[in-house]
């Protein structure tokens, strides 16, 4: 055994795994005013940065993620993505980002194979996002990202849609059937948290306003 293993064994004086959640623990509490995202006319600093994504990891929490379970994301760079590289492993899930230029047919197949239980998406894909979630039999709670610097598109989360009699498509075989799967927007009343005008909605609005909030 070398000099530089005796008496080494882990411990919280001389060792800590390498994470992202101490690097924004740490740089919230050094440099809380120092900013951390402009997106726009949206400034915020670290302290703000942290909160949100602690906010985030609360109410996945607040809806049964946890350990192990996985959140998939379709989002381009905006805020939103960069809350949930931390929000998301702070409850210990697994963060799952999407490539926007994928159609329906691998998302479904990545939602499935990693059985992704929640969906983070911007509404820039609405389209790609409902057709894929149709093609699967137990489709995640979705999450709709509100970015107002480029506008809104419908939400993946508010639809009601019908579940045919004919076989459902399998992700793998594309170009084959489809059919969609049935959520309304009541059944994804989360537990009790600040209220904004839509329900399940991520606003990225002006840092005054209320983070990852539900109606």
């Amino acid at each position: 055994m070398s000099i530089y293993e005796q008496g080494l064994g882990r411990a919280a004086v001389n060792h800590v795994a390498l994470s992202p959640l101490s690097f924004i623990e740490r740089t919230a509490a050094v440099y809380p005013h120092y900013p951390a995202v402009v997106h726009g006319s949206i400034r915020r600093n670290w302290a703000e940065t942290y909160a949100r994504c602690r906010r985030l990891a609360s109410a996945l929490a607040g809806r049964g993620i946890g350990q192990g379970d996985t959140v998939a994301v379709m989002l381009p760079n905006i805020p939103a993505m960069l809350e949930a590289h931390f929000g998301v492993p702070m409850i210990g899930a697994v963060l799952n980002t999407l490539n926007v230029r994928l159609d329906a047919e691998a998302i479904a197949f990545m939602l499935q194979h990693g059985e992704a239980k929640v969906v983070i998406a911007d509404r820039e894909f609405f389209d790609v996002i409902h057709a894929a979630i149709g093609m699967l039999d137990h489709p995640p709670l979705v999450i709709d990202v509100d970015d107002p610097e480029y506008g809104e598109g419908q939400a993946v989360s508010d639809l009601w849609t019908t579940r045919p009699s004919s076989p459902k498509a399998t992700p793998s075989s594309p170009g084959s059937g489809r059919r969609t799967s049935g959520r309304p927007s009541a059944s994804t009343t989360p537990p009790a948290l600040p209220a904004t005008p839509r329900a399940w909605s991520i606003t990225t609005a002006a840092p005054s306003s209320t983070p990852w909030a539900t109606r």
